[in-house]
């Protein structure tokens, strides 16, 4: 098994690095190597970063050639044969997009607002990079007002690790255990060893489930609850699927069971309440930046990771951390960069039925995302799964038709009861780099349907069509 996952280690760091070359002609003809990647802070390495650093500062290999387009009416002939696939169904859009000329070069209801499921994170992840910005962390915290009891405060990082969680791998979660031990030796140290405790989830607000999420999600364990202070995403075991009905009470009783082995004894009572920003702040702990939180949102579709980010979207652009304060300020902050049209979503993981984004817009969120000028959203583009590799793509393109797309396309899944779509980039046979969406909410064949979005991609990929 050791010798199975060091060869697919191997394999997978060979393939990113083929990809990184290829995006990285794009870049460096259009800004430079300063364009590629936000500069991460010095306390935390990126892979997508480092990985750049590797190939830019001695090309392990020689960069890709910008190759010429692909000719309209060729990639036209061939798309439009593969999206008449049944398994499709009835209402299915499609779109590329040059993404150096920004040029349409193909369109079938490209402009149709369509069912995006878990492609609405591409949507969540400009967003948050681009309001949040890719560097900032997101802090949970303990204050306490002079001489009184102490109060945990969620600042909406929902990958808190609790007690019961393993070793942390990247990201590196912040840990509610590191919180508890500096919380005791603080309160100790001014010679305090029992105390009283409340919680402060006030940062989201409103209904904890969005308007379209179906009964079963939370039960079922596709997502938790949306509050500001939770553990391991609201799972009352992380190698469970199981969530807490109520995750800020579940949290602060695992923080006050905590305290109790570091030695400060926490009052019976434990309740809700609402801090002053004049309270103390006696200790905290800090997540990832929001770059790798986004990378790790995308690679493994994380609905509430998704769910918080784009809450914490609407807080930081003034308006409420509620689920009608997502949908105002995702839009919002699209519409400043120039691409909220035919975008409009209910949710930041796609798990709302409501939502409803184009083909083209989609497409555009990733062409805008791997262009050389907008640094602050690459790590969208390398969270992005690798086709064949990893995350949602880790077991796909594996059958003969699409097996030569593996490794050279980079692309968002979405999945829900007859719905499936796909959103990424493909660097084409003569070089040109493209994005696409492919999107399909009629569905009675799931299982084929992926199958013929996968062959779309793979053909957009080997299409040399000029």
């Amino acid at each position: 098994m050791v010798r199975r996952e060091r060869l697919a280690a191997v394999a997978t760091l060979a393939l990113l690095q083929v990809f990184v070359c290829a995006v990285g002609a794009y870049v460096l003809a259009g800004g430079g190597l300063s364009g590629l990647a936000a500069k991460p802070p010095s306390r935390t390495a990126s892979p997508a970063p480092s990985a750049v650093a590797l190939v830019t500062a001695g090309p392990v290999l020689a960069l890709a050639p910008d190759g010429s387009p692909p000719g309209k009416t060729t990639l036209a002939a061939r798309l439009a044969r593969a999206l008449g696939d049944s398994a499709l169904g009835g209402n299915v859009g499609a779109v590329v997009i040059d993404v150096a000329a920004g040029t349409v070069l193909f369109g079938s209801r490209a402009d149709t607002g369509i069912t995006p499921a878990s492609t609405t994170k591409v949507a969540t992840a400009v967003a948050a990079l681009t309001s949040l910005g890719p560097d900032t962390r997101l802090a949970t915290r303990v204050v306490q007002p002079k001489g009184g009891a102490i109060t945990i405060v969620g600042g909406g990082d929902p990958t808190l690790a609790g007690p019961k969680a393993g070793r942390s791998s990247y990201p590196r979660s912040a840990s509610l255990v590191a919180l508890a031990f500096r919380t005791a030796q603080a309160l100790k140290a001014a010679g305090v060893t029992s105390v009283g405790l409340s919680y402060d989830d006030t940062l989201f607000s409103g209904a904890r489930t969005a308007p379209g999420w179906k009964p079963g999600y939370v039960p079922e364990g596709s997502v938790a609850p949306v509050t500001a202070l939770t553990i391991d995403e609201g799972r009352q075991d992380p190698r469970t699927s199981a969530r807490y009905e109520d995750p800020p009470r579940s949290t602060a009783a695992a923080f006050a069971s905590l305290l109790g082995r570091y030695g400060v004894k926490v009052g019976r009572s434990i309740r809700p309440a609402r801090t002053a920003v004049t309270d103390k702040e006696i200790a905290r702990v800090e997540s990832p930046p929001v770059y790798e939180l986004v990378e790790h949102m995308l690679t493994l579709s994380d609905n509430d990771l998704a769910e918080a980010l784009a809450h914490l979207v609407a807080v930081k652009e003034g308006r409420p951390g509620t689920f009608t304060g997502v949908a105002e300020a995702v839009r919002g902050t699209l519409m400043k960069l120039g691409v909220g049209d035919g975008v409009v979503v209910y949710d930041g993981s796609g798990l709302s039925t409501r939502n409803r984004i184009t083909p083209a817009a989609l497409a555009r969120l990733i062409a805008l995302s791997a262009s050389p000028s907008n640094p602050r959203l690459h790590a969208l583009i390398s969270g992005l799964p690798i086709a064949g590799f990893t995350g949602t793509l880790g077991r796909r393109y594996d059958k003969e038709e699409t097996k030569g797309a593996a490794g050279v396309v980079r692309a968002k899944t979405g999945t829900l009861n007859g719905v499936n779509t796909l959103t990424g980039l493909a660097r084409t046979a003569d070089g040109r780099l493209v994005s696409f969406a492919f999107m399909a909410d009629n569905v009675s064949d799931p299982d084929g349907a992926v199958a013929a979005l996968d062959r779309l991609a793979a053909l957009v990929s080997r299409c040399g069509c000029s």
